[in-house]
């Protein structure tokens, strides 16, 4: 996994700024029920979509993130609403949240007991009522068939962490129900074949460990393509939303 105290850096300008924190809040909003009043944004990165919820009328808004590079930069976006904690043991009482968010975390984890266990402390700080947000089948998004995603055909990949099916069922397992789901584009994410060469280097493709020779030759189909600077298409992401059952 990539150290995101040290990408915190360049996180925002490479993955599409303030167009695709635009488009992610407003889909994410678009999923909360009328009268939400409080929402915890878990993994909250720098704060840039954070920063688009809290700017939201009537809704007050606690962003949490692990990373003290990331805590740091939301923190100065959104003063006073920025805690650094751990999303499998988050630092809030029972019922605290009308809402709660886990955008691009859950494919981050290490298998499903631990995205379960996310899951399971979200469903714990929702009142009844409550609403989860969370985006699913990230890595999916990004095959867009293009002959960048031809040129990795075959690359290892494993089982998705967060493949819907399975959130859904980390879901079940806690006591929330389906409400709802959205799309939004990961604007500015397209990709080109020079920027899938540095993203092999730089570990983010996890099947395929830099410096060794599948990364290479990965690479080099990579290199071959035409348009070496061209961005292909943006991919469209997913949100799934859960509530917890209100008291009888």
């Amino acid at each position: 996994m990539l150290d995101y105290g040290k990408e915190s850096a360049r996180y925002d300008a490479s993955r599409g700024g303030e167009p695709r924190a635009v488009a992610a809040a407003d889909a994410v909003l678009s999923l909360l029920p009328q009268g939400t009043a409080s929402l915890l944004d878990v993994a909250c990165g720098t704060g840039l979509v954070t920063r688009r919820f809290a700017a939201r009328r009537g809704l007050r808004v606690t962003g949490v993130d692990a990373a003290y590079g990331m805590a740091r930069m939301a923190a100065e976006r959104v003063p006073g609403a920025i805690v650094l904690g751990d999303s499998r043991q988050l630092p809030f009482p029972d019922g605290a949240f009308d809402a709660a968010t886990a955008v691009w975390l859950l494919h981050l984890l290490a298998g499903p007991d631990e995205a379960s266990a996310v899951v399971g402390e979200c469903a714990r700080v929702l009142r009844p009522g409550g609403v989860l947000v969370t985006t699913v089948d990230k890595a999916a998004a990004h095959n867009v068939g293009s002959d960048i995603d031809a040129a990795l055909m075959g690359r290892p990949v494993r089982s998705p962490v967060d493949g819907a099916l399975r959130v859904g069922q980390y879901a079940a397992a806690h006591g929330l129900l389906p409400a709802g789901r959205a799309r939004f584009r990961g604007h500015g994410q397209g990709r080109s074949p020079r920027s899938t060469v540095a993203d092999l280097h730089r570990g983010w493709f996890t099947g395929i460990p830099p410096g060794t020779a599948s990364a290479e030759r990965f690479a080099a189909r990579l290199a071959a393509l035409p348009d070496q600077d061209v961005r292909r298409p943006d991919p469209e992401f997913t949100l799934h939303a859960f509530r917890k059952p209100p008291r009888a």
